[in-house]
């Protein structure tokens, strides 16, 4: 369980959210998160969500880019 452990602490560094955003964000008790890949097993949805997240604040910046250079902007 220490590598799914290290997997989901992983997921959440490279989706740049900390686990209470993530509580705050899905309205559940951050404690809830924090036992996850210790004491039980994390929800089968949460790897996929952590990575579509980081997919989606990825995207952001991309085209948050694409407008500075649209516009005439340089990076």
């Amino acid at each position: 369980m220490a590598m799914q452990k290290e997997r989901l602490n992983h997921l959440f560094e490279a989706a740049g959210i900390s686990k209470k955003e993530f509580a705050q964000l899905l309205n559940i008790n951050v404690q809830t998160v924090y036992v996850w890949e210790s004491t039980q097993a994390a929800p089968y949805w949460i790897w996929s969500w952590l990575e579509n997240y980081a997919k989606a604040r990825m995207f952001d910046k991309v085209m948050a880019l694409g407008k500075i250079l649209e516009e005439g902007g340089s990076i």
